[in-house]
């Protein structure tokens, strides 16, 4: 079966709800999930430039699990760029929102550690984290869940510590130029030295500079593998060296190829769940994927 035939297969399996209009919060995009099956789901969780915060709305049998197998349930979040992450259920019902890592910083926490791979929203929250959860529960349509979701970031976000404008500023550059800017040009832009970037960049979002740069540039070839395109083509177009080098980073990212990867269930949901939202970065301005 061809990746496109998986992916339409995969894409079947879900009930997307996704927000009317705007959110208030820039950096932030949601969708609601609701599994067409009441059979076993699991599948791999390809790795994303956002922080992606899961609340099951079931009965609890949603669980994240990490690539060493440690599970988590009930309120999840999972890290910039997360590699090897799985999730498993029945009867699924979860809404997810994706958070900016800028955002991320202030409505998780400085101790969020974006780049950690799972971890449960109670340590971030304690137990706000279950009056949250239960409130989305208890909402009456998934417009009234996005409405409280959105309220419990707001809230977080205003008393959080946001990040340095510079900081910002260099993410959103990474963003709009889908990975394709040097470090030391954006260090120059802002002022800074190549190390205080460095360093503070790593300490807000959790990853490198170079290594954010890399997942933005692979999250926009994995999505153009999904589309269909051929990784040749995909190599050429994304600002890699050649089809070996999309290859290697490809399988650095997911430890599967380019074309696993192009049929991927995780992505197969992209263009409903996610699509007004793609590449959102803190500013609030958009750049389509593919």
């Amino acid at each position: 079966m061809r990746s496109a035939e998986l992916s339409r297969d995969a894409a079947s399996v879900w009930d997307i709800a996704t927000p009317s209009r705007r959110g208030r919060l820039p950096g932030v995009s949601m969708a609601g999930f609701r599994a067409r099956t009441t059979g076993l789901i699991d599948l791999g969780v390809v790795p994303y430039p956002a922080v992606t915060v899961a609340v099951d709305l079931g009965e609890g049998t949603l669980t994240v699990a990490d690539a060493d197998g440690r599970r988590r349930s009930g309120g999840v979040v999972v890290g910039l760029g997360s590699v090897g992450v799985r999730g498993r259920g029945r009867d699924i019902a979860c809404l997810q929102v994706r958070l900016s890592p800028p955002v991320a910083h202030a409505v998780l926490g400085a101790c969020a550690e974006p780049g950690a791979a799972v971890v449960s929203l109670e340590d971030l929250w304690g137990r706000d984290a279950a009056r949250v959860q239960e409130r989305l529960r208890a909402a009456g349509s998934w417009e009234e869940r996005f409405a409280r979701a959105e309220a419990a970031l707001v809230r977080r976000y205003e008393a959080g510590r946001a990040v340095e404008p510079e900081v910002a500023f260099v993410w959103g550059r990474m963003v709009a130029s889908r990975g394709g800017v040097r470090v030391e040009r954006l260090a120059a832009e802002v002022g800074w030295s190549r190390k205080r970037l460095w360093s503070r960049f790593r300490a807000r979002i959790g990853l490198t500079p170079k290594r954010a740069a890399q997942l933005v540039r692979f999250d926009h070839a994995a999505h153009r593998l999904a589309a269909g395109h051929s990784a040749a083509r995909v190599a050429a177009e994304t600002g890699y060296a050649d089809q070996s080098h999309l290859h290697r980073e490809v399988m650095a990212f997911t430890g599967a190829t380019p074309t696993a990867v192009g049929g991927a269930p995780w992505l197969a949901v992209d263009d409903v769940a996610w699509a007004a939202a793609a590449y959102l970065s803190d500013d609030g301005t958009r750049t389509a994927p593919a």
